[in-house]
């Protein structure tokens, strides 16, 4: 029986593993209250017909970021932004700094920064009587990003 490569169990990445920092003017902050967050990269296409072909081709034309995050409430810096932008217009933006890090695994760790990070919405106040723990959903945009460090390749078993 030949050798078959395959994917080595301890190389899956734990989601648990890792950290989100939130930059704002330099100041460097663990956002020790995330859940979860993911960011989606989008390109945007225009459809361009073709001469002697009855489809269509496609081209892009950019890209939008945008992503999500679920954290416990337990942080105001979010809301602070956000009565800024009410009282006075000025808005917040911010970098983000994503990592993957599982010791467990033979392929390292990955690290995201993403730039402009501007968030659409937050809770300003809550209170729940049927919670042991308050959280809260964020939307965001980005509008630029960089890799850190890379995974690195993997070699399989």
């Amino acid at each position: 029986m030949g050798y078959q490569e395959t994917l080595r169990v301890q190389d899956v990445i734990n989601g648990k593993l890792g950290s989100v920092y939130i930059v704002k003017e330099g100041e460097r902050r663990l956002a020790m209250e995330c859940k979860n967050v993911t960011a989606n990269f989008k390109k945007n296409k225009k459809e361009i017909p073709v001469l002697g072909i009855s489809g269509v081709k496609h081209k892009a034309t950019g890209w939008s970021g945008s992503g999500s995050m679920s954290m416990y409430y337990g942080t105001s810096e979010l809301r602070d932004s956000a009565i800024k932008f009410i009282n006075t217009g000025i808005d917040t933006y911010y970098e983000m700094i994503i990592t993957n890090e599982d010791p467990s695994s033979d392929i390292g760790r990955q690290s995201v920064v993403l730039t402009g990070v501007n968030f659409d919405d937050t809770v300003l106040a809550k209170i729940d009587i049927n919670s042991t723990e308050l959280d809260e959903q964020i939307n965001f945009t980005f509008h630029g990003c960089e890799m850190l460090e890379k995974f690195k390749e993997y070699k399989g078993e």
